[in-house]
């Protein structure tokens, strides 16, 4: 195994560290360190999924998590007695609606770059780092360093901090060192970059389709500024990129559209041995079908670690997985020596996050006085104000009052989620009864007539969705039936459109007079934009995309 110098960035461990990292790896049972390269994902309730935990005993976990403090604090304060090594335990803190379900709602990724101040994106991380650290999480896999060039894509969306190469940079390196400095390791993703296919790697591997100089000059110079800026992780997506394998392999046919995920030459030529990173690869999640489309699993799974992915992201089938492994350890495909090193730089991320030392247990009274406080709350409120952005109000419709628009008609989408059967009801129509409008939410059996209306209020609410191929305004979805599709109330009744999510619905609806982006569907946004569209608070978000999508026909 070529040496490690775990003395260097970005692990920068001391001589105490360094010799536990070695006395622990060659410690391991053969399977306890196969082991040590999964994080798995873990649901459901406590006891059930500690005993997954305790069965398996992998290198970490991805916890969903409940809204019941109390019952994950009990669930942390068990998980390093789990295996034979502290817990890796990650999450994709992301803000809005992924933000931590007991902790403090904060804005997206977009939103942040909507707000564009460096401080409020640090203040934001911060308060985020010190709630995961509370209940035991030390790991995010983010930022998300993806750049919104096709607005059509469904799975960058809200994720990423814009269009703009300098914005994504600086507020990414702010999200970095705030997580780092609070003990939480980040991660950049996607590598080797994501945002000009507008397809998603959950269902087929994706493309970056830049040439090696063009790709130098945005994912490349985002890439080697967090890795000089000493961040922990990077994870390598499946996601080609075939110009760089052709600069090595001018004749390379299927091969130049392998996954990262997969490729020597993405992990290790370009990331470790161009750029310089020595941290920790983590494959992204192994369940999609931008991995299992290339190949069967029993080829696939083996070839992640030998292709340089340190830690394999979460198993349908964990056992089977393992056995995967072992097989190919015993075949001579995976090497010992790979084996060991991956196992060095797991067992590293976890020293260089201080889990070797005795630390103090995750606590529910110190928890309590950690997660959300009245000043955390405070912040994210003032930070979220910030975020919605007037994109066009042609028609001078702002602001809303009761006494000029008393009897408002709401067609809405609902907070559509992932992992949500179905769409979450938005709270801004109960807001604004309480302001005291008179609010009609549409149905399908609604026999529309516009005499009977003095505002028609468009809510679309649908951040990046992962497996959803594409976000658009579905207007048969959102109106019931063919004929509401095709009707449109703006030259009838003052119209606005205020999407709680994905900022490119005037593509879908250029003619719309008045529209509003505020980038995300939480309870907290969901205020912050009712005090503007009211006049209570002003717009000051900055839109970080094009909102027009290249049109000028929906400037007008």
């Amino acid at each position: 195994m070529a040496p490690i110098d775990l003395s260097a960035a970005p692990f920068n461990l001391d001589d105490e560290a360094i010799a536990w990292v070695h006395a622990t790896r060659d410690g391991l049972a053969p399977r306890d360190k196969l082991a040590q390269l999964f994080v798995l994902l873990v649901r459901g309730p406590v006891d059930d999924a500690l005993e997954a935990v305790k069965a398996f005993r992998p290198g970490g976990i991805t916890r969903i998590y409940s809204d019941d403090l109390a019952s994950e604090i009990s669930f942390a304060r068990q998980l390093d007695t789990a295996g034979p090594a502290p817990m890796l335990v990650s999450a994709d803190l992301e803000g809005s609606r992924m933000s931590l379900p007991f902790g403090t709602s904060v804005p997206n990724p977009l939103g942040l770059a909507a707000v564009d101040d460096v401080e409020a994106t640090t203040a934001i991380s911060t308060i985020m780092a010190e709630e995961a650290r509370a209940v035991g999480l030390n790991w995010s896999f983010t930022p998300v360093i993806d750049i919104n060039a096709a607005w059509r894509s469904a799975i960058v969306g809200t994720r990423s901090y814009g269009s703009d190469i300098d914005k994504i940079e600086r507020h990414a390196l702010a999200q970095i060192a705030a997580f780092q400095a609070n003990g939480v390791a980040a991660t950049v993703k996607h590598w080797p970059g994501e945002g000009y296919d507008d397809r998603d790697q959950h269902l087929v591997t994706t493309i970056n389709p830049l040439t090696i100089a063009e790709w130098e000059e945005q994912f490349g110079r985002l890439y080697r500024s967090a890795i000089d800026a000493g961040v922990l992780s990077v994870m390598s997506a499946h996601i080609a990129f075939p110009d760089f394998v052709r600069e090595l392999d001018p004749e390379a046919t299927s091969e130049a559209f392998r996954p990262a995920s997969l490729s020597r030459l993405l992990n290790e030529t370009l990331l470790r041995e161009r750029l310089g990173f020595q941290g920790l690869i983590v494959s992204d999640a192994t369940p999609m079908a931008g991995l299992g489309d290339w190949g069967p699993r029993d080829e696939t799974l083996p070839e992640l670690v030998i292709a340089g992915c340190d830690v394999i992201l979460f198993s349908d089938d964990p056992n089977g997985d393992l056995m995967r492994l072992v097989k190919a350890v015993a075949d001579g495909r995976l090497t010992q020596e790979r084996v060991d090193e991956a196992v060095t730089r797991v067992l590293a991320l976890k020293a260089a996050l201080g889990l070797h030392k005795e630390r103090p247990e995750p606590n529910l009274d110190t928890a309590s006085r950690i997660v959300a406080t009245t000043e955390k709350l405070a912040k994210a409120k003032e930070v979220t104000a910030r975020m919605p952005t007037l994109v066009k109000d042609t028609a001078n419709l702002l602001p809303l009052s009761p006494a000029k628009y008393k009897r408002v008609l709401i067609y809405s989408t609902g907070a559509v989620q992932p992992f949500a059967p179905m769409p979450i009801p938005l709270s801004l129509p109960d807001r604004l009864t309480q302001e005291g409008f008179e609010v009609t939410v549409h149905t399908p059996d609604l026999a529309v007539r516009a005499a009977d209306y003095d505002l028609v209020l468009y809510l679309l609410a649908e951040e990046t969705l992962l497996t959803r191929s594409r976000i658009f305004l579905d207007w048969k979805r959102l109106t019931g039936s063919v004929f509401g599709a095709m009707h449109r109330h703006w030259h009838e009744v003052p119209t606005l459109m205020v999407s709680l999510g994905f900022p490119y619905y005037l593509y879908d609806a250029p003619r719309v007079s008045t529209y509003i982006n505020a980038y995300g569907s939480s309870d907290a946004i969901q205020e912050a934009v009712l005090d503007t569209l009211l006049g209570r608070v002003p717009f000051t978000g900055t839109s970080p995309v094009d909102p027009f999508c290249g049109s000028e026909q929906a400037k007008y």
